[in-house]
């Protein structure tokens, strides 16, 4: 697998005829656990003190450059797809900037003009949410993380809603917002969930009272398009189609499920010519499910045991032209 990334990385140029100068092109993907290898000499989560040379993962150097070759990797597959390279990336479940560096600076991407947006948050795991941009397709206005609160008003712990606002080639400006909102592990979590959706229904009704009106919400909801319906205001949530044909971003006992989404402003949806959400089904981050029927994504790990992959979660994307 490292000789076809190095393979990929010599042959690849930036395709010559992109979707068009007026596309813009977004992609998620919650990249499960992208720790350093190193140990810190103040661990602040036992995730943290797990992924190091020393921790029960055993996770080393190696095989987080694997893991940073696999990423990049994709981001090709995808400008591959799509005729051009993906203008926005937001990602799930980094731990620092550091990773953020070792992935720009010493895969295949140190060729292109990512930049990072990146704060840290206050999740027990020790996990974020992180923004990658095009510093020559887009101008960066400005970004901010954005804590989530409970019902009684006192900040949640987990991870922050990060906005990032750009202006673009043509002098339009659009604000992105990245979430991971809370998991479904424990006995009554919902709440938490309806409070980082209600969170970013107040942040996105603010922003278009401050003029505006291209917004774009991606992220890991850990809930399903019905279950977000009451929350998401004006905003038009692209997955809710593709959930209702079976479309999935997680498999979960054999069955798909839309947990990864987009969601538009009101703007966005009446005025783009073409405007269209993908679930990407990469051919190397899947593995036969041999427990169920079809495929299903290659973890990094399944249960104790090292596999190579990257993600319990397929990329999505999202055009607008």
């Amino acid at each position: 697998m490292f000789l076809s990334l190095l393979i990929a990385g010599a042959l690849w140029r930036e395709p010559q005829a992109p979707v068009g100068e007026d596309s813009l092109l977004f992609m998620f993907w919650n990249v499960e656990n992208f720790f350093d290898w190193k140990r810190d000499t103040v661990l602040s989560s036992p995730s943290e003190e797990e992924f190091t040379s020393f921790g029960k993962r055993h996770w080393t150097k190696a095989k987080f450059n694997r893991k940073c070759h696999a990423i990049a990797k994709t981001i090709l597959w995808v400008a591959d797809e799509k005729g051009m390279l993906p203008d926005v990336i937001g990602f799930a479940e980094v731990e620092n900037r550091f990773v953020l560096k070792k992935l720009l600076s010493e895969t295949v991407l140190r060729r292109l003009d990512y930049s990072i947006i990146h704060y840290e948050s206050q999740d027990p795991r020790g996990i974020d949410v992180a923004i990658l941009y095009r510093g020559t397709r887009l101008k960066q206005l400005g970004s901010k993380p954005l804590r989530v609160y409970s019902r009684d008003g006192p900040p949640l712990l987990t991870r922050d809603i990060l906005y990032a606002g750009f202006e673009t080639a043509s002098g339009d400006s659009i604000a992105v917002l990245a979430n991971h909102h809370p998991s479904k592990y424990g006995d009554d979590s919902s709440w938490r969930r309806e409070a980082a959706m209600a969170r970013l229904s107040e942040i996105t009704d603010s922003l278009a009272k401050a003029g505006f009106g291209n917004i774009v919400a991606m992220g890991d909801f850990n809930d399903t398009p019905e279950s977000t319906k009451e929350y998401s205001g004006k905003m038009k949530n692209l997955a809710a189609p593709l959930a209702a044909k079976g479309i999935g971003t997680i498999k979960y006992s054999g069955r798909w499920e839309m947990i990864d989404m987009f969601f538009v402003s009101p703007e966005i949806a009446q005025k783009s010519s073409f405007l269209e959400m993908k679930v990407e089904r990469v051919p190397f981050l899947t593995v036969r499910d041999n427990t169920h029927s079809g495929e299903k994504p290659l973890r990094t790990y399944t249960g104790p045991r090292y596999t190579g992959g990257v993600s319990d979660h397929c990329p999505i994307t999202l055009v607008i032209r």
